[in-house]
Order: structure tokens, then sequence, then C-alpha cells
């Protein structure tokens, strides 16, 4: 097949939407398909390369000053520039399926071109398109990007969601009727050697705790911080802070407030070797996120073995499994969370039993599944639309 992916973002630039976004687009390429994608340009970067089999294109973007944050002006300029490179593509050659990731910004380039080109159209919506607690702008509180949204998922020819957090969002607040696909992202197994904590430059002593994500309000740090606070006065740990974003300031001058800068660890933005490493080398996942669309971090966490402690909103809860990959806690619950904590940690026989589990259950989301989930669903809307058929 010949694939045409659309995002707005797409690594080195974004965050986790991106991320499975490459991989999957990645894994087609290596199934002898070929994948050109169109996505934003950013300082440094080339406005074409072919990276693991994948075409890059990169279109010019307004005022985006930051890898891991887009600028309202930067996905706003995106969706005209990358109609003009996809039209371009469009005409050059023949595409079997577009798929558009995220209904906004990108929905609308892919919702035009599709209809332009009678090419199908496959949406992949991953959570925060579609609702996001912490902003102000969510798509579901306004307007504007409401109907736009709506429109999006009507009128795709298919719609994919990676949880049934996803889908249901988009049928409480969108008001769709429709068939949603769900198919959970995947993860490459780890390919990375493991280091000690003397390695990495990490207190032998005490155990280590490890979190993941761009620092942005929805993944509620600040809460983190606090149970870590009250946990550090009972026994000896270290917190491993990894990742980069707005709230990066914020977050460092709490840490200097609670006076808890000596147990902190603040790496910023690491590469996918040492983010894996300091997996391996931890002893609990965290996540006080007040919602996930999916978390692939809980993946790559399970892969290292990690027991993981998280509050129980969002696509996670689909496939993590109380007690089994660790404990899922009451959103807001900062007390139940600490005792989630100390019960994983007073057991070896329940971390070891649980770090087996992960290990092993994580390989049912390896990325190859995902891929070749995505490529029925690419054939059958190429095959309805050949048949003149569209599904809506």
């Amino acid at each position: 097949m010949n694939i045409l992916v659309i995002n707005y973002e797409y690594p080195p630039i974004g965050g986790g939407g991106g991320v499975i976004c490459r991989d999957i687009s990645e894994e087609i390429a290596s199934k002898g398909h070929r994948v050109t994608v169109i996505t934003s340009l950013f300082d440094g970067l080339l406005p074409y390369e072919s990276i693991n089999r994948v075409g890059i294109h990169r279109v010019p973007v307004l005022m985006r000053s930051k890898r891991d944050v887009a600028s309202l002006p930067s996905m706003l300029s995106y969706v005209p520039r990358c109609v003009r490179k996809g039209a371009e593509l469009l005409r050059a050659q023949r595409f079997d399926v577009i798929n558009t990731h995220f209904a906004v910004p990108s929905g609308p380039a892919g919702h035009h071109l599709s209809g332009r080109f009678r090419v199908p159209n496959v949406l992949t919506i991953h959570g925060g398109d579609i609702f996001d607690p912490t902003k102000t702008l969510s798509p579901h509180r306004t307007f504007g990007l409401k109907q736009t949204v709506r429109m999006m998922l009507e009128g795709a020819d298919r719609v994919v969601a990676q949880s049934s957090d996803t889908r249901n969002n988009s049928r409480i607040y969108y008001g769709v009727d429709r068939h949603i696909d769900i198919i959970p992202l995947g993860i490459r197994q780890n390919p990375y050697p493991v280091k000690t904590r003397k390695e990495l430059d990490l207190p032998d002593a005490g155990w280590l705790f490890v979190t993941i994500g761009r620092i942005v309000r929805r993944k509620n740090i600040p809460d983190l911080l606090e149970v870590f606070a009250e946990l550090r006065k009972e026994i000896p740990c270290t917190l491993l802070v990894i990742g980069d974003g707005p709230e990066m300031g914020a977050l460092k001058r709490k840490i200097q407030e609670m006076n808890i800068g000596e147990s902190v660890r603040m790496t910023g933005r690491v590469d996918e070797e040492r983010k894996f490493q300091y997996l391996c080398a931890a002893d609990l996942y965290l996540s006080t996120a007040l919602h996930e669309g999916f978390g692939i971090v809980f993946l790559e966490a399970m892969e290292c073995g990690l027991p993981i402690v998280c509050y129980d909103r969002g696509g996670q809860t689909d496939f993590l499994k109380e007690g089994e990959t660790g404990s899922l806690v009451r959103l807001g619950d900062r007390e139940g969370f600490k005792k989630q904590m100390i019960d994983l940690l007073i057991s070896d026989q329940k971390r070891r039993r649980i770090k087996a589990y992960n290990r092993q259950y994580v390989k049912e989301f390896y990325i190859s599944r995902c891929a070749d989930r995505y490529l029925e669903i690419f054939d059958s809307a190429s095959s309805f639309r050949k048949g003149g058929n569209v599904v809506i």
C-alpha cells in the first residue's frame, strides 16, 4: 500500500502522539509498504528526509519555539501548508489511504485532502484532541473546536481510538454515534543494554521511583511531589522526573519550596536508550496524571518489569490490572497512592511477581501487532472506496 500520514507533530518534535505515529509508520514501512509523512518544520530539521524507510516532508509553521509543545499559531498555520504539500504529493502519485493523526489540528487537512482527491481517510484520535480536563481551550468545551472535532469524527471513513476512554469521550462530548475501532498503542522491544545506577549517576542507596512525560498541567506532577515528600520522611528514596515542557520552571520552584531538591532528579528530555536504562534501574513507575488517552509510558515501564502505581482515570484502565501490573488508585487520593507504594515496597515477593507478569504481558502490545491492525483497517477503508461505498 501507499500511505499518506498527516500529523502536525512527528519526532523529534512533539510528545506521545508523535512517537506512536512514528513507530507505527516505521513498522508498516518495514513490512514493505510505502509511507509518506507530512509534519511541521522546526529549527534545524530538514524540509525532507527519509528515516527508516519513511519519507518525511516538513512544512514551515508560524511561531513554534519549543520541540515539546506546539503554539496556537503553529497549529493553525500547519493546516493550509499541509494541504498545499499534500495536494502536491497526491497530484504526483496515487495513495491508497490517508491516516490523519489528531482530530485537531491535523484533522481538517486530512479531511480536505480526502474529499478533494477521493482517497479514504482513517482518523486516529489520541485523547487530548478530544478531551483534556486541564486546558481552558480543550476542544470538548470550546464551541468552534467542538464543531470541528465533531465534523472530523463524522466525516472520516474510519476512526481509530487508542482506548475505550477516548472512544467514550468522543461519544459523551461530541454525540458521535458511529463505529470507532480501538487499537491499543504499541512499543518496540527494549534493545538497549542495562546499566547500573552508578553508571547512570544515580544513588545506589534507597528506593528509586521514576515518572516520564511532558511537563504540563495534565501530568499533575505536583501531586506526585506531595506523595513523595511524605514517603521520603519514612524511607530513603529518590524520584526521577524525565521530560520537559512549559511547567518545568514552576515545578522546579515547587521542589525548592518543598526543600526536596536533593532527592528529586530532573533529567529533561532524554533519548530512547537512556530512558529505558533509567526505567530498568528503577523500583517503581509512578503517575499522578489527571487523564491519559492511553499512556504509552506504562507499556515502556512494563517492558522493564516495573510495577506501576497510577490514578485510575484514562485509557490506561483498559490494560493495567489492579494487583497484577501494580495498583490503580482513585483519582486524587494521595494517601491511597502512598499506601499502595508502601505495600509494593515492603513485599519483595509481590514486586518479583509483578515484574515477571509485566514483562510477559507487555508482549501483547508490541508495535508489530499494532501496525498489523492498522493495515487491516487501511485495506478495508481502501476496498470500500474502490467499491463505491464510504463507511461513515
